[in-house]
């Protein structure tokens, strides 16, 4: 059976998410932070590091199918998730795949695991990892980032992941704090590993995996340009948990190369997108109709509005005249609404 192209007119397989943070899906609306974050670190604190203290499973779990909801409403069947909830770790993973799979769309887990809130919440990260793994869940094991790891933590992860089978899911490099994230993990990265937003990566560095490019995240959150076309590593699209429309991401992608290089086509970005299938090669059998007649790189660089219309995954139709067929979407949205409330009292 030949590979699958994105180059049939109208129909493609299922598009994937290379990096996601489902549970930032009730975020939109939250309340502002105390003070105008004006660097990357305190965009971590004020922002992000409160919400996700403040998530408990139930919140979790309407994030999770409002964010599969709409990747499948935007012709993406496969999501590979990084997720973090320190005082609801416990389960998270379990939550998230089964509010995927009630919507139709498949999930890669991960825990984030950090030492952000001690020792102990380092562990349990470690542990929800390995119990989602041994109980057979899809996934790897996570690691936030090097910068808030200690060595033990990283080692640790690094072990479990070996033990397991699976790769290592981690943001590296992503602000000017992780820097050294390279030399950190360089020597002990795998090819199965993803490695997310490489932005201050050293040109030539030796290290195995894939790169998730986030060029939206990395735009919205002025970390730099990534530069991925300069590393010798296989490059998949993410939106680092804005969305998951991976067409405009890849037009973002597209763009934002073709300000560092007027020559670039908008085929490499279009190959990155394709590599999605390398860490879900189930969504190439999966199809897609759209309502655009060519699904090709030159076409959809300069074509907006494109959608989905009919979806098949596994033989069913999980989307139907846009449509999701196994949730009520309206239910989802409305329910994600009250859960945004919840949350957004808690901050």
């Amino acid at each position: 059976m030949s590979e699958p192209s994105l180059s049939a007119h109208g129909i493609t397989p299922g598009l994937v998410c290379g990096h996601h943070h489902l549970y930032s899906a009730l975020a939109r609306g939250m309340p502002a932070p105390p003070q105008t974050p004006s660097n990357f670190i305190q965009i971590l604190e004020q922002v992000w590091w409160r919400l996700d203290t403040a998530l408990d499973l139930e919140m979790m779990e309407w994030s999770a199918k409002l964010g599969a909801l709409e990747a499948l409403e935007s012709g993406c069947t496969a999501i590979v998730d990084h997720h973090e909830s320190p005082n609801a770790i416990e389960g998270s993973l379990s939550v998230i795949a089964d509010a995927c799979a009630e919507v139709g769309v498949r999930v890669v887990c991960a825990y984030g695991v950090t030492d952000r809130h001690g020792a102990d919440g380092a562990w349990l990260g470690l542990e929800e990892n390995d119990r989602f793994l041994s109980e057979g869940g899809r996934g790897m094991v996570g690691i936030h980032a090097a910068f808030t790891c200690e060595q033990d933590t990283i080692d640790a992860a690094i072990e479990l992941a070996d033990k397991h089978d699976v790769g290592v899911h981690v943001h590296v490099a992503e602000g000017f704090a992780d820097a050294g994230a390279g030399a950190t993990l360089a020597r002990r990265s795998r090819d199965n590993w993803l490695l997310v937003h490489g932005v201050n990566l050293p040109d030539g560095i030796d290290i195995s995996g894939t790169l998730a490019h986030n060029p939206r995240s990395n735009m919205n959150n002025s970390v730099g340009y990534a530069s991925p076309a300069r590393f010798d590593v296989p490059i998949v699209l993410g939106t680092d948990g804005i969305g998951a429309n991976m067409l405009e991401e890849f037009r973002l992608a597209f763009v934002k190369l073709r300000e560092e290089d007027v020559t670039a086509s908008p085929d490499t970005p279009w190959r990155w997108l394709e590599n999605g299938w390398r860490l879900v090669p189930e969504a190439k059998d999966d199809v897609v109709t759209w309502t655009y007649p060519d699904m090709s790189a030159w076409h959809m660089a300069y074509t907006t509005g494109v959608r989905p219309i009919d979806i098949i995954v596994e033989g069913k139709k999980v989307l139907e005249d846009g449509a999701a067929t196994k949730v009520d979407g309206d239910e989802i949205r409305a329910k994600a609404a009250e859960q945004a409330v919840r949350l957004f009292a808690k901050l």
